[in-house]
């Protein structure tokens, strides 16, 4: 009796935790699968926050916050995969940028679902993955980099955004199957957003851009993930 009454709590606990991590991070652990496969789930929503604090009522991804749990998950040996869930305005180049690449280094499967939308910063952050998908409703907006604050109208200011842009297309391009030309050719358009430059894609299209792999959802995101461990087991096994 008192043993089911001590798994009975134990089992509580452990959900309580999870809440509280989904309240505080948006992070949880997928483990009740049937391939038995630990995966970390991380969801990148709202505006992506860097050095300056973003308004109170906004809804932000610390990047001082991910970027811990990111080394957490390629340091434990138990984490098998990781499944990013995306729905983001953009924000800040350098916090986004600095996940971006942490995901791409991760040792373990990776992939990615754009959500709502993935724009700005957020497409480095969804093409960062091993394999991306987009759901068909989603978008995702490519336009120049902007610049808050004092800017300073001189030759070096320029050359200075543009070194920027081309970090970011060049990691769009190193990471999926558009090219850094096309890319540029998506963030000057003038014909499609009323008061800015760039394009807005939606899901089909951002496939057949090359930006992301496929069209489809979380069922196809995790059946793909649960894939990729199974073929990364397979290739360890063998060495």
């Amino acid at each position: 009796m008192n043993e089911n009454k001590n798994e009975k709590q134990q089992e509580l606990d452990k959900e309580e935790k999870q809440n509280e991590q989904i309240r505080d991070t948006g992070e949880v652990t997928l483990d009740q699968n049937s391939g038995s496969h630990r995966i970390e789930l991380l969801t990148i929503i709202g505006e992506v926050e860097g050095h300056d604090t973003a308004p109170s009522q906004n809804k932000t991804t610390k990047y001082e916050h991910v970027l811990p749990k990111l080394a957490v998950i390629e340091d434990d040996r138990e984490v098998e995969g990781l499944l990013v869930l995306l729905n983001t305005v953009g924000g800040d180049v350098e916090a986004g940028l600095a996940i971006a690449e942490m995901i791409a280094s991760l040792s373990i499967p990776t992939v990615s679902l754009v959500l709502g939308g993935g724009h700005s910063i957020g497409i480095p952050m969804a093409v960062s993955a091993d394999y991306s998908f987009v759901v068909p409703t989603a978008t995702m907006v490519i336009h120049p980099v902007r610049s808050s604050g004092m800017f300073i109208g001189v030759a070096q200011t320029y050359r200075n955004m543009e070194k920027i842009q081309d970090r970011i297309t060049g990691f769009i391009a190193a990471h999926s199957g558009a090219s850094k030309e096309r890319l540029e050719e998506l963030m000057l358009d003038t014909s499609q957003l009323v008061k800015d430059v760039g394009t807005l894609l939606e899901g089909e299209e951002a496939v057949k851009e090359g930006l992301i792999d496929e069209v489809g959802g979380i069922r196809e995101a995790l059946a793909k993930l649960h894939q990729m461990i199974e073929s990364q087991k397979g290739r360890n096994e063998k060495s």
